[in-house]
C-alpha cells in the first residue's frame, strides 16, 4: 500500500474517533482526582494549623461539606471548591492537556 497523504489523514481521523474518550486517566500525567484534591485541602490545614470548624467558617463552606471533600466523598460545586481553596491560600489552574494523539 502506497503511503500518501489521504491514506495518512485517514489513519490520523480513524485513531481519533477510537480515542474519542477524551476523559480518560491513563492519557494525562498529573491529573488530580477528588480523592487527591481533599487529601491536598486537609494536608494544607493542618500545615496552617486550622480545624475544619475554623476553615468552615472563615469560607462560608458547611463543614459536613468540607469534612466529605476532604474524605474524597463529596462532589462540590466549583464556586464552592473556590471559596475554600481561597480560604486556605490554594488555586486551581487550567490548562490545555496533552493529547494522546497529539504526541503522534
Amino acid at each position: 500500500m502506497e503511503l500518501t497523504n489521504r491514506n495518512i489523514m485517514r489513519f490520523y481521523f480513524v485513531s481519533f474517533k477510537k480515542n474519542r474518550n477524551f476523559a480518560q486517566k491513563s492519557q494525562y500525567i498529573g491529573i488530580m482526582n477528588l480523592t487527591e484534591i481533599g487529601k491536598t485541602i486537609k494536608e494544607r490545614r493542618g500545615m496552617l494549623g486550622v480545624n475544619q470548624r475554623t476553615v468552615s467558617e472563615l469560607s462560608g463552606v458547611a463543614v459536613n461539606t468540607l469534612v466529605a471533600i476532604e474524605r474524597g466523598e463529596g462532589n462540590p460545586q466549583i464556586s464552592t471548591l473556590m471559596e475554600l481553596l481561597n480560604t486556605i491560600g490554594l488555586e486551581i489552574e487550567i490548562k490545555p492537556k496533552v493529547m494522546e494523539y497529539e504526541t503522534m
